[in-house]
């Protein structure tokens, strides 16, 4: 894309409006995602801290600066600051309840002749859901000894992927849905953050990876986490995720998206499960792949 640039130092109205315009487009263009109105208002208030550590008095400064530099830190920096990374431990308990009492072991008995269980978390920001994942696996005791599991977190940002490695955190968002005993067994103080312990850190890993056209991903999944991500997607967006997430799913693989959120007449082998809000089940895999192509 060709950054429009404004006259350096521009400030007005219109050089503003214009700026959000143009930020907005490359947010579209390198994750695919929306800025809606609502979040727009949000953009200069996000990019502040930048804009501060740069030198930079204004949005459009920053459009200019790109334009001199359309790749780098300052265009990570950028396009991670517009991301919405908002996320919690067990966010929506719901959902993991039914996970670790109903989905799961329907995924262990379905796959007990083979003994390997994949995951997928897809945006998965700075890595609380995928360790959630990999509490809840913990909370259910001997049930998946000698078995192979593979988790993997992906998400756009590279530098929420950073942080998802490092998987330390502060006492704010651990206060946010993790309960008092996985706190003290899962995670060490370590100075005013939290580290988490290696037994859950070692199951899983981070790649950033753009969900509509993923490398980072590879085979069949038994379980797809895709929670608030297709949201921010305009609807051709979200039918070519929904085709991403049905490439590495197979018949009997589940899926769990955010409330709201939903692939219902978007032409993929996912229904919904019945009585398991958010989660669909794949019933039809053979039927993807010859429409899709098993790229």
């Amino acid at each position: 894309m060709t950054i429009q640039n404004p006259l350096p130092g521009q400030s007005n109205a219109a050089g503003h409006s214009r700026a959000v315009d143009t930020l907005a487009r490359l947010l579209e263009k390198h994750t695919g995602q929306q800025l809606s109105e609502a979040r727009r208002w949000r953009v200069e208030t996000s990019l502040r801290p930048l804009l501060r550590s740069h030198g930079l008095r204004a949005l459009d400064d920053l459009v200019h600066a790109l334009g001199r530099a359309p790749a780098g830190p300052l265009f990570e920096q950028t396009i991670d600051l517009m991301l919405n990374h908002e996320s919690s431990f067990f966010r929506d308990l719901a959902v993991f309840q039914s996970l670790e009492t109903i989905v799961l072991p329907r995924i262990r008995e379905a796959a007990s002749d083979r003994k390997q269980l994949r995951i997928w978390c897809a945006g998965c920001s700075t890595g609380k859901e995928a360790y959630s994942i990999a509490m809840t696996l913990k909370h259910m005791g001997d049930a998946w000894d000698g078995w192979r599991i593979s988790i993997i977190g992906t998400d756009v940002s590279p530098i929420a992927i950073d942080e998802a490695r490092l998987g330390r955190y502060s006492q704010m968002e651990m206060q946010r849905g993790l309960a008092v005993n996985d706190l003290l067994r899962w995670f060490t103080p370590t100075g005013d953050v939290w580290q988490v312990r290696d037994e859950i850190r070692e199951m899983v890993s981070f790649q950033t990876d753009n969900l509509l056209e993923p490398r980072a991903v590879t085979g069949e999944y038994d379980l797809i986490l895709c929670r608030n991500v297709l949201f921010y997607f305009q609807d051709a967006k979200r039918q070519i995720a929904g085709k991403q997430l049905a490439r590495h799913a197979h018949k009997g693989s589940y899926l769990v998206l955010g409330a709201g959120e939903t692939l219902v007449g978007h032409n993929t082998c996912f229904t919904p499960s019945r009585n398991l809000g958010c989660i669909y089940q794949c019933d039809a895999a053979e039927s993807v792949s010859a429409a899709y192509g098993n790229g």
